[in-house]
């Protein structure tokens, strides 16, 4: 089976300094991959790209699906191809999901590469959180969610967590690890995952072997010096410490 490609809009070290000006629009977006995660113009909330369709995840947790026309800063899709699949059962948080995960990469030497993810089942709890739209140039992305997100708690829910993995070494390109972001079966309700816990559940898991990256050609973005985007401010932003 051919792997998928990465295909990858700006980098998270550009996003974490403040680049929030659109790169692509969703239409673009959704010719390179069906799964993936990422932002839209201004920080106007969590996207969750699945089964080919772009999805934003509001401030107060609600879903809405985007228009082809929507702008993005950053994101992360891939052509899920469904490489492998297996069973979680009775995870109890974030950190022992991303356990399992590693090691079934570890399993087939992929820790050096990158991957997709989709997991289908049934959630006893999703710590999340998404954000309202921040007009700004220049502006941290910690300081526009210290001002502009909401955390939310949603329980015993069925739905999608859809992720990428990157390697230690692509650090600033994407965060090292693995990055998560949650939808409903409904597709009402969704967010980017802070902590999780999984009563049972359907992993599909790809490894990509290729990456391509889209970034900005206005001038703006030259002005910023993408290496200092310290390491853990961009931890911060996404794990909301």
């Amino acid at each position: 089976m051919p792997y998928s490609k990465m295909y990858q809009v700006s980098t998270l070290q550009a996003l974490a300094l403040g680049y929030s000006k659109t790169v692509v629009n969703v239409e673009k977006l959704l010719k390179e991959g069906d799964t993936g995660l990422g932002t839209f113009e201004n920080v106007d909330g969590e996207m969750i790209v699945l089964d080919g369709h772009c999805y934003r995840a509001r401030k107060d947790g609600s879903v809405v699906e985007v228009s082809p026309a929507q702008g993005v800063p950053f994101s992360a899709v891939a052509r899920l191809r469904r490489q492998r699949e297996f069973k979680l059962e009775n995870m109890p948080d974030a950190e022992s999901i991303r356990t399992r995960l590693t090691q079934k990469i570890e399993e087939q030497f992929g820790l050096n590469s990158m991957h997709v993810i989709r997991i289908d089942g049934t959630f006893a709890k999703v710590d999340a959180r998404s954000e309202a739209p921040y007009r700004s140039h220049h502006v941290p992305l910690k300081t526009i969610l210290d001002s502009n997100q909401t955390a939310f708690v949603f329980e015993n829910i069925k739905g999608t967590l859809v992720g990428v993995y990157f390697p230690d070494f692509m650090d600033g390109i994407n965060m090292p690890g693995w990055h998560l972001h949650f939808i409903s079966d409904d597709r009402k309700k969704g967010g980017h995952v802070f902590d999780v816990s999984i009563t049972e559940g359907i992993v599909q898991l790809d490894k990509i072997a290729r990456i391509e990256i889209e970034l900005p050609k206005d001038a703006a973005f030259d002005t910023y010096s993408l290496k200092n985007a310290s390491e853990d401010e961009i931890k911060k932003v996404e794990k909301g410490d």
